[in-house]
């Protein structure tokens, strides 16, 4: 199962979490990163992403009552003891689409839909394994703002194994 090598914390997100409940919700994020088995091939930008996204997002759905937004907002949220977790889930897109996560965060806590965001991304040393541009942890934190209240979470991989497939291209490339 992969793991978290990595939490940072801004803005009293930790307070914040235990002063409105959230403790749990923040496990089952966790739990959803960390439900599955990863392997890659441990050579620079031999992996693809895709599935790394797919089990994640299998691992929301494994916990249930997480709601999934496709484009245009947070990706996971989830509401407990009437507050809400907003998650942005980066590992599979463009490192420079971390500044449009933070600001999906950042405007669902502006209007009061969101009250704590986590962003999840590969830690520094698995996302060299990955496709080109692939977001990290130290990518993560230049985009985070202090004045939020948000945790980035980076995982890791289990160990060495074989290529994680690349999706193809319009153009039949990988």
């Amino acid at each position: 199962m992969p793991f978290i090598t990595e939490r940072r914390s801004f803005n009293g997100f930790d307070v914040k979490v235990g002063r409105l409940g959230l403790t749990a919700l923040i496990g089952e994020i966790e739990k959803a990163v960390t439900s599955f088995e990863l392997l890659v091939q441990e050579e620079k930008y031999a992996n693809g992403t895709k599935w790394i996204r797919q089990k994640i997002d299998e691992g929301f759905d494994a916990c249930g009552g997480w709601t999934k937004v496709q484009s245009g907002g947070v990706d996971w949220t989830k509401a407990d003891t009437g507050s809400t977790v907003g998650v942005e889930v980066q590992v599979s897109s463009r490192s420079d689409l971390l500044a449009v996560d933070v600001l999906h965060l950042r405007n669902a806590m502006t209007e009061g839909r969101v009250d704590v965001g986590v962003i999840v991304v590969p830690d520094d040393a698995l996302s060299q394994f990955l496709t080109d541009r692939t977001p990290n942890l130290r990518t993560a934190l230049r985009h985070v703002d202090d004045d939020m209240a948000v945790q980035v979470l980076a995982f890791k991989h289990d160990g060495p194994g074989p290529a994680l497939p690349k999706m193809r291209t319009n153009l039949g490339r990988a």
